[in-house]
């Protein structure tokens, strides 16, 4: 897995590779515990609609939870029947640990699953893995919330579905609209890099699949679906539902603490245009303007602070001068450690002198406001007076921060990866043939 994320050495997202003659394209798993009844129908209709809409080749494979009923049985006569099914049998429950064992060993570039009821209209699958083939995402789920999504299904339901994510957007930040629709699908490399990461091995498998992928900085597709409620389902909603609040805590927890290895999920997937190294374009100005701005807000304050209580004692000139040369001093040392990242001493003499360059330049604007405003009225009240230094500070706070970035504390350029370095995350082997070969 990669530790690195050095600019330019990160593997693009390409159209996947043509499989050879025979190998699937799309592995789609059923996850099944004692469905002795729905299994075959679902299967059948399942393969029916692959092998007349789908134009790769493509395997199902049924994922028997530790069964106690003839779902084996009749796994294994689907399995013998039609040749693009197969079954695989596990001896502990759980639809998290099955979809990690069926995925980790699938040789197909496209990885699915969904569930045995087939409540998502089977249309979206192509839909679904299509932008995983192309290369555009590397996830992709099915979503009862969209706004086009036609959903039939309680209320009770439709509640605890949209409750569940509300406390997933406001506990883990997630920003995917819909975690525990049973539609899903995953490019093979990322799964490989991804799936040793998530714990759980029941129905909180999706949830945290996800958000981990949002840390990596992987591209989620959402799919509007037409879902119909099965009312026969046999999953616990009270037990379901605990379960994944558990989870959210665990994860949240973990996330809060630092105690996951984000290092190693810092966008280890695709090629991202934030981590090339291109010539021209400035580098991290997002985040330097958020913090420049959170480090003048402050100093504003505190010049604002100096200058009333400077002005006690010391006529508008002198106090501005004053309040501008302490708060000057305290500013460039909160933008040199927190805006542009500067760490240790080296330097820092440098940069407070250039700093009080700017610094003069600031009090020529202010300066220069009061004066002009002791010429338009004799006896300015100090509200005024506040109103005035104000509208001279953002003046001047958007050329300090172009002087600060341009020249106090200029971007140095990265250095070039070496010629040997191979990052050891995912990657994809070079197209040799067209996904048009593959049929």
């Amino acid at each position: 897995m990669r530790t690195d994320s050095s600019p330019g050495s990160l593997p693009a997202r390409e159209h996947l590779p043509a499989a050879g003659a025979g190998m699937p394209v799309l592995d789609v798993v059923v996850p099944v515990y004692n469905e002795e009844k729905d299994l075959g129908p679902c299967v059948r209709r399942l393969h029916e609609h692959l092998n007349r809409t789908f134009p790769y080749a493509f395997r199902i494979t049924v994922a028997d939870n530790a069964s106690t009923d003839g779902t084996p049985q009749v796994a294994a006569s689907l399995a013998a029947d039609l040749p693009a099914v197969r079954s695989v049998r596990l001896e502990q429950k759980g639809r998290g640990r099955a979809l990690r064992t069926v995925w980790s060993a699938s040789d197909a570039p496209v990885l699915a699953y969904m569930d045995v009821d087939l409540s998502t209209d089977l249309n979206a699958l192509l839909p679904l893995v299509a932008p995983l083939i192309s290369g555009h995402s590397d996830l992709a789920i099915g979503s009862r919330l969209a706004r086009s999504s036609r959903v039939v299904r309680g209320a009770k339901r439709e509640f605890i579905s949209r409750g569940y994510n509300l406390i997933l957007r406001g506990s883990l930040q997630a920003r995917f609209s819909d975690a525990q629709c049973g539609f899903k699908a995953i490019r093979r490399d990322v799964a490989q890099v991804l799936l040793p990461l998530v714990e759980d091995t029941g129905w909180f498998f999706d949830t945290e699949m996800l958000v981990l992928a949002e840390r990596a900085g992987c591209r989620i597709h959402e799919v509007p679906v037409d879902w119909v409620d099965d009312p026969d389902s046999t999953v616990h909603i009270v037990r379901t539902a605990t379960e994944d609040l558990k989870g959210v805590w665990r994860v949240g927890k973990a996330l809060a603490t630092g105690s996951l290895p984000l290092d190693r999920l810092a966008r280890p997937f695709g090629d991202d245009p934030r981590d090339r190294d291109l010539t021209g374009v400035p580098q991290g100005l997002a985040r330097q303007l958020v913090g420049f701005c959170v480090v003048g807000a402050l100093s504003t304050l505190f010049y604002l602070l100096l200058y009333s209580g400077f002005r006690h004692f010391a006529g508008s000139q002198l106090a501005n001068a004053l309040a501008l040369l302490v708060s000057a001093v305290a500013n460039t040392a909160a933008n040199r450690r927190l805006t542009f990242g500067v760490r240790g001493r080296g330097g820092a003499v440098r940069h407070q002198a250039q700093g009080l360059v700017v610094f003069g330049i600031g009090l020529a604007l202010t300066s220069g406001s009061l004066a002009a405003l002791s010429a338009a009225t004799t006896d300015p009240d100090h509200s005024t007076e506040l109103a005035v230094l104000i509208a001279a500070n953002l003046a001047a706070t958007v050329l300090r921060f172009l002087l600060f970035r341009a020249w106090v504390f200029p971007d140095t350029p990265p250095a070039a990866p070496s010629q040997d370095h191979h990052p050891s995350g995912p990657h994809l082997p070079d197209p040799q043939r067209t996904w048009s070969d593959a049929r």
